[in-house]
């Protein structure tokens, strides 16, 4: 949560955060993008980042021209079934991923702060075949999603929302 143009959380921003990690209990890597507010979010939910990732900070290229970031994980996957850029950065992220979990020992957790559309296509990348139909407009702030793995097999992929929480605009 940030006033734009500005690039860093507002207190507002701040208290969802804190409010969000309270009992979220420990994590084996805390990861976030390279953006201030994501490293941010992170340090406010009480947390400190073990590692920023490049993958996880922008959105490529061309994806805005196949969907609509605000438009929910459905939309994602019908746009990565068109084997366009949606569908190649879906994947890539759900490499990214399986590579985060793959580094957890057994049992392990990973937080992982990133931004909208990157959230929704990660599910996507990990799970193209399950239907998201129920899960409604993409993550707000401090929502998302959480991804169970066997082995570099991802099994399952939860929507996590926040009561009272809002899309950034």
């Amino acid at each position: 949560m940030r006033a734009k143009p500005g690039q860093h959380l507002t207190q507002a921003g701040v208290d969802l955060a804190r409010r969000v990690g309270v009992g979220m209990g420990r994590f084996g890597r805390v990861l976030t993008s390279r953006v201030p507010r994501a490293y941010e979010t992170a340090i406010a939910m009480g947390y400190a980042v073990d590692e920023q990732l490049e993958a996880l900070s922008a959105t490529p290229d061309g994806l805005g021209a196949e969907v609509d970031w605000r438009a929910g994980c459905a939309v994602f996957a019908r746009a990565a079934r068109a084997d366009g850029v949606t569908a190649r950065y879906a994947r890539q992220l759900g490499d990214v991923m399986r590579s985060i979990a793959a580094a957890l020992p057994e049992g392990g957790r990973a937080l992982v702060v990133s931004h909208g559309g990157i959230v929704e296509a990660s599910a996507v990348g990990c799970r193209p075949d399950d239907d998201f139909a129920g899960w409604g407009p993409s993550c707000g702030y401090c929502e998302g999603v959480r991804l169970s793995f066997e082995g570099d097999r991802c099994v399952a992929v939860e929507l996590m929302r926040v009561p009272g929480s809002v899309l950034e605009s």
